[in-house]
């Protein structure tokens, strides 16, 4: 697959195939992050999977999901969340200090997933004071900022143009796939 086509088919997934990911996978996933660019090279973050299933199914009811669509369409049900979650989180830095290496970092890890053909959804939605004392056994003072959410999809993610009215609003079909309008490449150029 092309990068251009990395990129572009790499979408938000909300419904997941219930397989698990290995572990040796998400390791994979996780270890591109050393080479990630870093404003100052400060590499103020440090990353948390979660992929035993019994934890993971612990875990699912504090990740929110599509707060713009109904409980219903947004919201994963039983037999259709994620099989795993990374944790993307800071120690003592603010979080407008990392933000610039909080997207870098979470973007990297979507590309990485999806060359795998693992969908992704970040969520920072996340009631992760109760997700970490559920895992229970990480003591650090590493605190978790941001999410992404991991599985086989189990629907479409598609990119269609931006209509007449310039609703951007995302639409999904009968089978829950998603339509998500996007600028065209000559509105997102500002000057060549």
């Amino acid at each position: 697959m092309s990068f251009s086509d990395l990129c572009n088919t790499c979408r938000t997934f909300r419904r997941f195939k219930q397989i698990p990911i290995s572990k040796e996978i998400l390791y994979d996933i996780v270890k591109n992050m050393r080479g990630i660019p870093s404003a100052r090279n400060k590499q103020p973050l440090r990353y948390i999977i979660i992929h035993n299933p019994i934890i993971v199914e612990k875990v699912q009811a504090f990740f929110h999901f599509a707060a713009a669509l109904p409980p219903e369409l947004g919201q994963p049900k039983q037999g259709e969340q994620p099989t795993a979650f990374i944790l993307i989180c800071i120690e003592n830095e603010s979080l407008s200090n990392s933000a610039i290496d909080i997207g870098i970092a979470v973007r990297t890890l979507q590309l990485g997933a999806w060359e795998k053909q693992i969908g992704s959804c970040i969520l920072g939605n996340v009631e992760f004071n109760k997700v970490m004392s559920t895992i229970g056994e990480i003591h650090t003072s590493w605190k978790p900022t941001l999410a992404l959410a991991l599985g086989y999809p189990a629907h479409q993610s598609h990119i269609i143009n931006i209509p007449k009215n310039q609703n951007i609003a995302y639409t999904i079909d009968e089978n829950k796939n998603y339509y998500v309008p996007k600028r065209l490449e000559s509105d997102i150029l500002l000057w060549k």
